[in-house]
């Protein structure tokens, strides 16, 4: 798991069927700091209502993101698993 903040949102006229239904979320890891960027910006899906600017928990288990999304094909990684409450 990871820290991240919400700076954008990607959308996408075709894609997996699994994905269908689902918010993409840009989203900037952080370090520990929670102001050193940690790497590339991601996509990841949302179920959580995450908005803009906001500080999130992401993760990239592929089992949990295939059991939440109900599909064992799908193609994500990364998943919002929750907001920080600040």
């Amino acid at each position: 798991m990871q820290i991240a903040r919400v700076i954008g949102h990607a959308t996408a006229t075709v894609k997996h069927p699994s994905m269908q239904g689902w918010k993409l979320l840009l989203v900037q890891p952080f370090l520990i700091d929670e102001i050193t960027p940690d790497g590339d910006v991601l996509v990841a899906i949302d179920r959580m209502g995450a908005g803009l600017g906001e500080h999130v928990i992401i993760t990239s288990d592929g089992a949990g993101t295939r059991a939440m999304m109900q599909s064992d094909t799908t193609p994500v990684r990364w998943s919002v698993t929750g907001i920080v409450d600040e």
